[in-house]
């Protein structure tokens, strides 16, 4: 069994200025969002972890450097990198969904095969690699226990396919910045969700 610390980054300055999509953008923390990471470190300062990994956007790698202590060797791995929302980055939902309301409503009812913003992924392709990286740490780290830092939307994705849900549904479970999440993966369910978006 594998149990799983699943860590969003905290506040950059682009979901501070009215919730910009980030999607695949390397968009920096802001000063909140730095203290909201310190604040996960509070949370996390007595668990030891066997391993932490991280996307490489920067806000995700910072947030695990500064969350897990310093700890000494953390592992970046880009099929943790968010979701690429294409020609919706960097727009307020309501700014994109003014422009082309028909792709937003086809992303709604079908994201598994709708290409986020015209050119960023699938819903599936974005659990596709994400479930890729897990089974691969269920291997690598059973019976120990990591620390894994990522996204809003591949967080949420990966977890609505793990417990069953249509992936139209993602947005019903809530990841906010620097929020703590706590699954096991090898268990008699396989998935076993025993805590969302603590803080």
């Amino acid at each position: 069994m594998l149990q799983v610390y699943l860590l969003r980054h905290g506040e950059t300055f682009w979901n501070a200025d009215g919730n910009r999509y980030c999607g695949a953008t390397d968009v920096g923390l802001t000063e909140k969002g730095i203290q909201q990471a310190y604040q996960a470190a509070d949370l996390l300062k007595n668990i030891k972890f066997d391993a932490v990994y991280t996307s490489p956007l920067q806000r995700a790698h910072n947030t695990a450097t500064i969350a897990s202590g310093n700890y000494a060797a953390i592992q970046v791995d880009k099929r943790l990198t968010e979701a690429a929302f294409g020609d919706w980055e960097g727009k307020t939902r309501s700014q994109f969904i003014s422009e082309n309301p028909g792709l937003w409503k086809e992303w709604s009812e079908n994201p598994d095969e709708t290409r986020a913003g015209n050119c960023g992924e699938t819903a599936m392709e974005v659990v596709s690699r994400v479930d890729d990286f897990f089974q691969d740490m269920s291997k690598k780290h059973a019976n120990e226990t990591i620390l894994v830092v990522a996204h809003n939307a591949v967080n949420r994705f990966y977890m609505a396919y793990k417990l069953g849900m249509p992936l139209k549904n993602y947005r019903r479970l809530v990841q906010e910045n620097a929020s703590l999440t706590l699954f096991e993966l090898g268990t008699e369910e396989d998935f076993s969700l025993l805590k969302l978006n603590c803080r």
